[in-house]
């Protein structure tokens, strides 16, 4: 394989033969405004009468290469000044029920019709920033790269739209603030205008985005000759002050209640015209939405979503090589689950460490080099015991610590790529050090048909095992593929020794691995008879362990989605898995378990979004013959929107298994593992509530119950050959019954451009047992009416830009 693999890669750098005549892109000139412009969404400016027009959209889909009738045609204009970039346009449509309205937020979509601008400001076709706003003015920005969008990026500028009998009118002011371009004094940018008509399930670009081609920058069109623009002194503050009310159960049925007031800031500045300084300083985020937590059942760590806009907003470059999981920063003490010599009790073990203050810088040359380092400190953390004597003492779980991360990222033609990643985790005294180092390509051929992409790494951690030792390994993943036309199709090796280890700074579940596989899928992309859309697709893995090297497993997967012309979408399923050799359920080295072969189907189904009331629903059924094992999930969401102010959803996970083979639990002896027939049922239960007051003022209600019993009725002794020999009885009871309950509600007010006033609600409990309760509502009323951990709060954020504050300065003088 490995013979093969690297010259495909090699090959992608060749012309591929016959490849179509690419289509001219469109051009639009830059045109300077002359006189003020109001952003109030009337197009009645004077200046709007000199600017260039840019209409004739294509539509993208449901249909590509369509154009719309004139009751539907989009029109933008564009200028700009000294200052800013300015778009206005109007969206035809034949009456004031056809646009789609809903008050859903900042940085959020949901149903709305949506126009918006898309730059890319050094023409390098790769990376990219838009910046959208709906029909209610609400508004949504990202950045793009390779055609993946980020929308945690945010920043700050103006709109303004007015809905009428004919359509609705829409005006951005977009600040050189919020752009990063160059220093030539005549430029031209990549540009693409678009929008979306959301009952009619029609989204249009000016420059036609083909849905057989890869990309998205690469296909826009070019905003030629802007002249003599400078960016701006970017430096901006963010201080806020959070006052918490904090209720601890105390064991009594009553709570114990501690205020605390915090203080802190994040920092904006722009160190040159393309790079980006962030800085959070005593960082808080008691506001963010609870994790979902769940019984984790499996050998390996549950990955968590991250919402701590910090660690979201603007973070693109750390996140390539997938070596970035931002949640080891303030997470788990690196000794939170060890012994603590001498303990009779553990009176506190803190499951965070605690932030101090972490830095970004990030950016990308006029030549196309991105650089980006990232830099976070963490407090020391302590574990309180008590000892036999009854005296008390601090035992520390986490060192103070660095973290940081160091990415250059070299862009080339056709939207080809390399980059240099390093992390690091440094901690103070006898704990370990930790370091990844990666090397990544993505090249394409000059039609960008083809893709040869990858990764080789290496992880040193100092001190790890011993004292003064390295502990190295490596890693790779070679990928090579066709990602143009119709038919697209990959295949990848990826491998890990059994001493590779990135999880100081980044996720993964195991090392020790040598994987094989291909994906090939097919797109029907024109609408015929009932569908829009058909995507077909194929894929498959066999995996080896690396060291010593063994047969692991053979999986096959397929899976066949359509949108219909109704707008609902359906999709099956198919998965067919080989008996595996399982080297971690164990849970000790050198043991292996032989987990039975198994089938799975299931299908999906979505209504069309865009109607007030919207279902989805999704079942999958999974059989193995040995054990008379099976498994069945279900999923079901519903939505229900009012009117564009209050939305209501409920969604609910039902899981059941029968006859699942799983680890119990090793002897208290060390020497035996047993394995267990178990049947495990969860339920997942949440229910959203969104009321928006108007563009700037709403509240957000979301509670989530997750209940989950787990209830073993025979019991096996793991062989050495990984079969299993049933015993009669066993020591211990592994059962469970596990309850997570959470409330969070924050009502939020950017009172100006900015800044905000948060007031949140939280209620947080959780309980383990071994005796399962089989009511799913016995489960959910103790979790209502027992004692839960609460927290009051009210944290005001206020956004200070240095140019507003001059500009202001300027203008009273």
């Amino acid at each position: 394989m490995h013979k093969i693999l690297f010259p495909l890669l090699c090959a992608t750098c060749v012309q591929v033969a016959n490849a179509q005549t690419p289509t001219p892109k469109r051009v639009i000139d830059a045109v300077r405004s002359t006189s003020p412009i109001k952003i109030d969404g009337e197009l009645n400016d004077e200046a709007w009468k000199t600017a260039p027009l840019a209409t004739n959209f294509v539509e993208q889909r449901p249909q590509f290469g369509r154009l719309p009738d004139e009751r539907t045609k989009t029109d933008f204009y564009i200028l700009y000044d000294d200052n800013a970039v300015y778009i206005a346009g109007f969206c035809h449509e034949p009456s004031k029920d056809s646009i789609s309205t809903e008050l859903v937020g900042r940085d959020a979509v949901g149903v709305n019709d949506l126009v918006g601008v898309m730059f890319d400001t050094y023409q390098d076709e790769i990376n990219g920033v838009g910046f959208y706003v709906t029909a209610l003015g609400e508004q949504y920005d990202c950045k793009y790269s390779l055609g993946n969008e980020d929308g945690s990026w945010s920043t700050v500028y103006q709109t303004a739209t007015k809905i009428t009998n004919e359509g609705w009118t829409f005006e951005m002011m977009i600040p050189y603030s919020a752009l990063r371009f160059s220093k030539e004094k005549i430029q031209s940018w990549g540009i693409n205008f678009f929008r979306r008509r959301s009952k009619s399930g029609r989204q249009y670009f000016w420059n036609p985005i083909d849905p057989n081609k890869f990309g998205t920058m690469n296909q826009a069109g070019t905003w030629k000759g802007i002249h003599d623009i400078k960016a701006p002194i970017r430096l901006s503050f963010s201080p806020y002050l959070s006052s918490y009310l904090n209720g601890t159960p105390n064991g009594n049925g009553k709570k114990d209640w501690k205020a605390t007031i915090n203080g802190g800031m994040d920092v904006k500045y722009g160190i040159s015209k393309a790079f980006t300084l962030d800085m959070t300083l005593i960082p808080d985020f008691g506001q963010v939405q609870s994790d979902n937590q769940v019984l984790n059942l499996s050998p390996f760590e549950v990955r968590y979503n991250e919402n701590r806009s910090f660690f979201t907003e603007g973070t693109e470059l750390f996140n390539k090589g997938n070596l970035f999981y931002s949640r080891r920063i303030g997470g788990r003490p690196l000794l939170y689950s060890g012994s603590y010599d001498g303990a009779e009790h553990v009176l506190k073990n803190p499951a965070e460490t605690k932030l101090i203050n972490a830095t970004k810088v990030s950016g990308r040359t006029a030549n196309g080099l991105g650089i980006g380092f990232f830099n976070a400190i963490t407090k020391p953390q302590y574990a309180v015991i008590e000892t036999a004597a009854k005296e008390q003492k601090e035992i520390e779980t986490s060192p103070l610590t660095n973290y940081n991360i160091l990415v250059l990222d070299q862009t080339m033609k056709n939207n080809s790529s390399v980059t240099l990643v390093n992390t690091n985790v440094m901690r103070e005294g006898s704990a370990y050090d930790a370091n990844v180092t990666a090397g990544l390509f993505d090249i394409y051929d000059k039609k960008v048909n083809w893709n040869g992409w990858g990764k080789i790494a290496t992880s040193r951690l100092a001190g790890y095992e011993k004292p003064g030792q390295t502990y190295a390994g490596y890693n790779y993943e070679m990928n090579f593929g066709k990602f143009r036309g119709p038919f697209n199709f990959e295949v990848h090796e990826y491998m890990a020794d059994d001493k590779y280890q990135q999880n100081d700074m980044g996720y993964s579940t195991n090392n020790n691995f040598l994987n094989r596989g291909f994906g090939a899928w097919y797109k029907f992309n024109k609408p015929r008879g009932i569908y829009n859309n058909i995507f077909a697709q194929a894929s498959g893995t066999w995996s080896q362990r690396f060291r010593p090297r063994a047969y692991q497993y053979l999986s096959l997967d397929m899976n066949l989605r359509s949108q219909l012309k109704s707008l609902w979408s359906v999709g099956v399923y198919g998965n067919v898995t080989s008996e595996k050799q399982d080297f971690y359920e164990p849970r000790k080295e050198g043991l292996m378990f032989r987990k039975p072969g198994s089938w799975m189907a299931g299908f999906s189904v979505n209504s069309n979004s865009a109607k007030r009331y919207a279902i989805g629903a999704e079942l999958y059924s999974r059989l193995s013959e040995k054990y008379h094992s099976s498994a069945t999930e279900f999923f079901i969401s519903n939505r229900y929107r009012f009117n564009d102010k209050l939305t209501v959803s409920l969604s609910n996970y039902n899981e059941l298994y029968k006859n699942n083979i799983g680890f119990g639990f090793i002897s208290e002896a060390g020497d035996s593992v047993i394995f267990g027939s178990r049947n495990v049922h969860t339920w997942e239960n949440v229910f959203n509530v969104k009321y928006n007051f108007n563009t700037k003022m709403g509240i957000t209600f979301r509670t989530r119950h997750y209940w989950s019993k787990v209830d073993y009725h025979r019991f096996y002794n793991l062989k050495a050959d990984g079969y299993l020999e049933e015993v009669a009885s066993v020591s211990q009871n592994p059962d469970n019954n596990a309850n997570f309950f959470n409330i969070d509600m924050v009502y939020t007010w950017q009172f100006a451009q900015g800044s905000f006033i948060n007031i949140g609600w939280k209620n947080i409990a959780e309980r383990y047992d071994e005796n399962v309760v089989n009511k799913y509502y016995h489960n959910l009323n103790e979790m209502v009416n027992n004692p839960q951990q609460s927290s009051f709060s009210v944290k005001v954020i206020y956004y200070l830009d240095y140019a507003t504050l001059k500009s202001k300065r300027k203008t009273k003088v």
